[in-house]
């Protein structure tokens, strides 16, 4: 008797099993033949990205001042096509099973996003000098701009989120979150692509950092590893499904310093010029230019100050 034969009727029971409606109807994306979006291209798109928007740091080696025009020309024309068809697909994946789907509009549409986040590219590049600047400045342990730009997390995490926010401000379904969820694999910094963050922005180390969807920060304004900017509560609409959309996230006035693994909830306010220190735990809005630290400890026990 063959061995693996003997098992046959295991491995049907399984097909069957797998293939009953009950058991996929959460997990089956139903696309009709449309192409999902593809996760190694959108790792090569931002790649394309990060060769134009730091030049000669990532990608060809023998770039110089004569040929950059050239090199910048030949990845914007990729990045753009790359784009155009990534973002085709996210579209499909959007309106998937709803009737709506026109296949024309959708591919008009796809362009026009793309188009806009290439026009963007200037801007996005002097965020991120600005970004590298502040952590240049922010960090005795860093050599030089240029260690800052090719090694350093926050670096990498900020060009994915500022590329993501853009596709998120477009309207670019499903792509953004992937984008970003690149970044938070490979640095640990988990930044949701609909945080607003203001110019010279600074994550020191940076492992462990959580900044929300709705979340907003101004300039000037640096984080240090483990810090959460995140959610109190999840209002619930009358079936008891959570409330999407609304502001639930803290916002983060200018020249404000958070210290590790401060956890800062709920749409409060942390006023400018304010200092944050290391494992606070805030929930209420903090006054402009304040100081939140732990108590010191009395009578031998370590009593924690009640914050804001």
């Amino acid at each position: 008797m063959n061995i693996e034969n003997s098992h046959s009727g295991t491995i049907e029971k399984t097909i069957n099993d797998l293939s009953h409606s009950e058991s996929y109807k959460l997990v089956y994306m139903p696309l009709h033949g449309k192409t999902m979006p593809s996760v190694a291209v959108l790792g090569e798109l931002v790649d394309k990205l990060r060769e134009v928007i730091f030049p000669g740091y990532f990608g060809n080696a023998s770039l110089n001042k004569d040929n950059l025009s050239y090199h910048i020309g030949v990845n914007v024309d990729m990045a753009y096509h790359l784009l155009c068809e990534q973002i085709y697909r996210g579209i499909c994946f959007s309106c998937s099973g709803n009737g709506s789907f026109n296949s024309q509009e959708c591919h008009e549409n796809a362009a026009g996003k793309a188009a806009q986040l290439i026009a963007a590219l200037p801007e996005i590049r002097r965020l991120l000098a600005a970004d590298v600047r502040a952590a240049y400045h922010g960090d005795p342990a860093a050599n030089s701009e240029g260690e800052v730009i090719f090694s350093y997390p926050a670096i990498r995490a900020l060009t994915n989120h500022r590329i993501a926010h853009e596709l998120y401000r477009a309207e670019v379904p499903l792509i953004p979150r992937i984008i970003s969820e690149m970044a938070h694999s490979e640095t640990g910094i988990d930044i949701h692509p609909g945080a607003m963050i203001g110019e010279s922005f600074a994550i020191d180390h940076g492992t462990g950092v959580v900044i929300g969807e709705t979340a907003t920060i101004g300039n000037n304004v640096k984080l240090y590893q483990g810090v959460t900017l995140g959610a109190k509560s999840f209002p619930l609409d009358e079936s008891g499904n959570p409330i999407k959309g609304i502001p639930r996230h803290p916002h983060v006035e200018d020249d404000v310093i958070i210290y590790s693994n401060a956890t800062i909830l709920g749409r409060i306010t942390i006023g400018k010029g304010s200092v944050i220190g290391g494992n606070i735990w805030v929930t209420r809005d903090v006054p402009p230019n304040s100081k939140i630290v732990q108590q010191k400890p009395v009578d031998n026990s370590f009593s924690f100050g009640s914050g804001i």
